[in-house]
């Protein structure tokens, strides 16, 4: 859709991404302030290998970006991704709100009939 900029592939991988709650969480903590993979793989019940995982699908739908410091991959988000993908779902409401519109103008027009 040309509102989002998102390509339909694009939107994909983000909505796929942010189907897993680990996913969505990491998201949350990498938004607040930047980390690197080490402390992130602390505040799961996971191995660091899934956790590195999560990140990869993240950093495949650009949600986060993943830099080498030293020893350190630290992540970091990519809040213009969120606000790309938030503003599609904005225009899936608009669509809806403005189908809901359109219904409850047909049910007024039927009262009126009646």
């Amino acid at each position: 859709m040309v509102v989002s900029q998102l390509s339909d592939a694009e939107a994909d991988r983000i909505f796929h991404s942010l189907a897993d709650a680990t996913r969505r969480d990491i998201v949350v903590q990498v938004m607040r302030q930047e980390q690197s993979v080490s402390s992130l793989a602390r505040r799961y019940d996971m191995s660091f290998a899934a956790v590195q995982k999560h990140v990869a699908v993240l950093e495949r739908a650009t949600l986060v970006v993943k830099e080498r410091r030293g020893r350190e991959q630290v992540v970091h988000g990519n809040p213009e991704i969120l606000r790309k993908a938030a503003r599609l779902l904005d225009t899936y409401e608009q669509i809806w709100r403005h189908r809901v519109s359109s219904i409850e103008e047909i049910l007024s027009e039927e009262e009126k009939c009646q």
